[in-house]
């Protein structure tokens, strides 16, 4: 735990201006989400992009697909997310996945997994610092959560969980220390919008419930 600390103060010493910001808009992108702002999508673009960047000199290239993915899909979910209605409220609305999207959701998730762990592997020839199982692990996750979150599905939460306590080590090792703090902060806040959400989508569904009755 001191080496930890210690590290951390070194590398908050080193931290570039790019990583500073890329921390600083992801924390708000988070605080956003959980808050259903659809703010969270631009402030969420200038972390990605910076971290695609970040990802490829550390040699973690899961996690810059990741980020290139989250860049997409960010664009696609701003657009979900500002679609309205006759009355000009919002189409999509948090809900909890049925168990058939859970399915869907495990396939997604393992489809990715294996696949990235298998590209992962043969990249390591070029990128020695690559550890495949870990980093297609945090990616695979990633990438269920983002798919999940432009939809509004409570369980994005779930696998913003995974992804955060994979990466947390994973910069770690990479000697990105502050990045590991960051992680360390969205998993607390991923833990925090997963309640949130939770009661917003009963509350909704109590609504509508009350609304057919």
């Amino acid at each position: 735990m001191q080496d930890f600390f210690q590290q951390v103060i070194a590398n908050l010493k080193n931290t570039s201006l790019l990583e500073f910001i890329a921390v600083v808009s992801g924390i708000v992108s988070v605080w956003f989400s959980r808050k259903e702002n659809i703010w969270v999508y631009p402030t969420g673009l200038i972390n990605t992009v910076i971290y695609i960047y970040l990802s490829l000199q550390a040699h973690l290239v899961g996690e810059a697909s990741v980020n290139f993915y989250y860049t997409v899909m960010s664009i696609y979910g701003w657009w979900l997310w500002a679609r309205k209605d006759v009355s000009h409220k919002p189409l999509v609305h948090i809900t909890f996945s049925n168990k058939t999207e859970w399915l869907q959701e495990i396939i997604f998730f393992v489809f990715f997994y294996v696949t990235l762990f298998f590209i992962l592997t043969y990249l390591r020839r070029s990128f020695p610092g690559v550890i495949p199982w870990a980093d297609a692990f945090a990616s695979a996750t990633a990438y269920t959560g983002m798919w999940l979150m432009a939809r509004k599905k409570v369980e994005s939460w779930w696998w913003w969980i995974l992804t955060n306590a994979a990466s947390i080590p994973l910069y770690y090792v990479k000697g990105l220390a502050f990045t590991s703090v960051y992680y360390i902060v969205l998993l607390v806040m991923a833990v925090f919008g997963l309640i949130e959400w939770k009661r917003r989508a009963k509350e909704s569904r109590n609504a509508f419930e009350f609304e057919t009755a």
